[in-house]
């Protein structure tokens, strides 16, 4: 049962991995997808109102790596510093991932690409666009600190929320496009998948 259950997380994150690079692929190497990509950030990136900026400038901050080991020390005193290492190990192994894969890529962030066009609402950060790592390192925290933790359906639902919410901020404060982030939210949950599992509960 056990080897079936780790071919089926490989599977599950070979399956992740793709979709991101397939979205990647279409925004970057193809018309229709290039065209679809800077409609959707036009839209999201609009003037929504100040308390909508300021949301996600709040928010956004909750996806870098040091927001991670912030909530790997929380975890840690709250009595779970296992679950808090193990979450930290992996979103540390998604930002190496994510940063070799911007210096391969290396797309222009929005505000380079149009600055004229583009709302940018926060100081400009380092690193090429795609793929966003905010969504990915955060992603991959919540995910395998959820599992270690054994935290319910309803638990795991907002923190998904809370991953799109950091997704979205992204491009609503103009440093990424929506297919960025949406590789960003798929690469981060295939490196969960395959993320060792703790041994006992």
């Amino acid at each position: 049962m056990s080897l079936t259950r780790g071919l089926s997380r490989i599977v599950w994150a070979t399956a992740l991995g793709a979709a991101g690079a397939a979205i990647g692929h279409a925004a970057l190497r193809t018309e229709d997808g290039r065209e679809l990509d800077e409609n959707l950030f036009k839209a999201l990136n609009a003037e929504h109102g100040e308390m909508v900026d300021r949301f996600f400038a709040g928010i956004t901050e909750l996806g870098p790596l040091p927001a991670a080991a912030a909530a790997a020390g929380a975890l840690a005193r709250a009595g779970g510093p296992r679950e808090g290492v193990r979450a930290l190990a992996g979103a540390g192994a998604t930002w190496l991932l994510l940063q070799g894969t911007k210096r391969l890529v290396d797309r222009p962030r929005p505000f380079l690409a149009n600055p004229e066009g583009t709302r940018r609402m926060i100081a400009e950060p380092h690193g090429t666009s795609w793929p966003s790592s905010h969504p990915a390192v955060l992603t991959t925290f919540t995910r395998v600190a959820a599992r270690e933790l054994g935290i319910g359906v309803l638990g795991r639902t907002a923190l998904t929320g809370l991953d799109a919410s950091v997704a979205a901020s992204r491009v609503a404060l103009g440093v990424h496009y929506p297919s960025d982030v949406a590789s960003g939210l798929l690469f981060g949950r295939a490196v969960a998948r395959v993320w060792p599992r703790a041994r006992t509960r």
